[in-house]
């Protein structure tokens, strides 16, 4: 088992070939993809240096021990919370990574938000993330006073950035990063 860094389960939307990820060995894939790397390559080579958000996926490719001594080795040098965090949409997934600091879990809720949010505060996690429309800021007040961080996606435009920053949200995830980092330079310049 090689975990890889690619956000869909199928490379046809980002790569334009029609291959199920999980469906061929790790050699095969990067014969087809070269351009996925390893988990452990993005570790080696931006751990420490950046603050990496790891999302968990459900695969069935060994058992969930093979798995997490795997993620256990490959994060090792690393600390949780200060250097990554690990993100899930499903809680079981958390299974995965019990060799890390609660501290460095974060639910996402795509809908649920109130139940991601108490299991955030009863299980004291880092924090959780949601889509910004559902993340009000009653919920981004109390998970703040507890020490909690809160995540958003989906933001797409300046505007929206702007709102975010606005409501004092710790991470903001975006498919236009880029974009969106020339807007904070732009502000942090005025």
């Amino acid at each position: 088992m090689q975990p890889v860094v690619i956000h869909d389960p199928n490379t046809k939307r980002v790569f334009g070939i029609d291959l199920d990820v999980a469906a061929v060995d790790f050699k095969e894939l990067r014969q087809w993809v070269p351009e996925i790397p390893t988990l452990e390559e993005v570790v080696a080579r931006y751990g420490g240096n950046l603050h990496l958000m790891v999302e968990l996926k459900h695969d069935e490719l060994g058992t969930v021990a093979d798995r997490a001594e795997r993620l256990g080795k490959i994060f090792a040098p690393l600390t949780a919370g200060e250097d990554y965090h690990f993100l899930a949409l499903q809680l079981d997934l958390f299974a995965l990574v019990e060799f890390a600091d609660h501290k460095a879990r974060l639910p996402v809720a795509e809908l649920g938000l109130n139940a991601f949010s108490e299991a955030a505060l009863t299980q004291d996690l880092g924090g959780f993330c949601g889509q910004y429309l559902l993340l009000n800021q009653r919920l981004i007040q109390r998970h703040h006073r507890l020490g909690q961080k809160l995540g958003t996606g989906f933001i797409e435009s300046r505007f929206c950035f702007y709102r975010e920053l606005n409501r004092d949200v710790d991470w903001i995830f975006t498919n236009r990063a880029l974009e969106l980092e020339a807007v904070r330079q732009e502000l942090l310049q005025q």
